[in-house]
């Protein structure tokens, strides 16, 4: 039997009611944050980073194809991923279908990551992806952006979501010796877990002026949840979220049900 509450129709409204009027307050936060991610100074990107891409090498200012705006998700998928991170790949499912609509607004959806390009090909191929994906492989476009990291970084301590994380071996303590997700996405991906910690998810935006390309906006970790359209639905179901770990896998890994 249920734990749940249950109630008549009219005590649901009522409560129904009170929750609509803390959703239309969140929405017009949201609305204002929006805003205020827009007022944000642009920083003007005079490095020459260099990308490899399905129609050959490519500036920033190509990536925008013709495009005055330019959003890029820091997909995790480093030279040595055997396949792309399952997270960033859930949120990646959700690409094509909004790329199109960006695309005819002035916006342009492309992908980064660090892998050579003909594994991010393959890897498209088998995720039945058709938005853009750029290698920034031998560039420091993704090390710039703090999607990526070295080594050394990774010991010394990184910076990432604008805050600085303990060293390495202080983070793999507290995931009880490298065991918990870190470990399992790492082993989904074919490596190991400090290789897997050397990437991170993210997504930044971009504007193109007069020839110029500026930097307008990045977020981190959490920051990409509003792009992660599967929780988006959890989060309306009746049971949340409801979870006691990895749950998820890529999109053709699932058991049929």
């Amino acid at each position: 039997m249920t734990k749940h509450r249950i109630g008549t129709r009219e005590e649901w409204l009522g409560a129904r009611l009170e929750l609509l009027a803390a959703e239309k307050e969140l929405t017009r936060r949201s609305d204002e944050l929006a805003q205020r991610r827009q007022e944000l100074p642009w920083v003007r990107v005079d490095k020459e980073y260099r990308f490899e891409t399905d129609d050959g090498t490519a500036s920033v200012a190509d990536l925008f194809r013709g495009r005055s705006q330019l959003l890029v998700y820091h997909f995790m998928f480093g030279p040595d991923f055997k396949a792309g991170c399952p997270s960033c790949s859930s949120i990646a499912d959700g690409f094509n279908g909004v790329a199109v609509h960006l695309a005819n607004h002035d916006v342009t959806l492309s992908a980064v990551s660090r892998a050579p390009l003909e594994k991010l090909q393959a890897y498209k191929r088998r995720m039945g992806w058709t938005f853009p994906w750029a290698s920034s492989v031998g560039g420091n476009f993704n090390f710039d952006f703090c999607a990526s990291y070295t080594e050394e970084q990774q010991r010394e301590g990184i910076e990432y979501n604008f805050t600085r994380e303990p060293e390495l071996q202080r983070r793999a303590s507290q995931q009880g010796g490298g065991e918990g997700a870190v470990a399992q996405f790492a082993a989904m991906c074919g490596i190991d877990a400090p290789t897997y910690g050397r990437e991170r998810p993210g997504m930044s935006a971009f504007v193109l002026e007069d020839g110029v390309v500026y930097h307008t906006y990045s977020t981190y970790a959490r920051g990409v949840d509003g792009v992660w359209g599967m929780y988006q639905w959890l989060d309306r179901a009746p049971k949340g979220r409801n979870e006691t770990g990895v749950w998820w896998r890529r999109h053709d890994e699932y058991d049929q049900r």
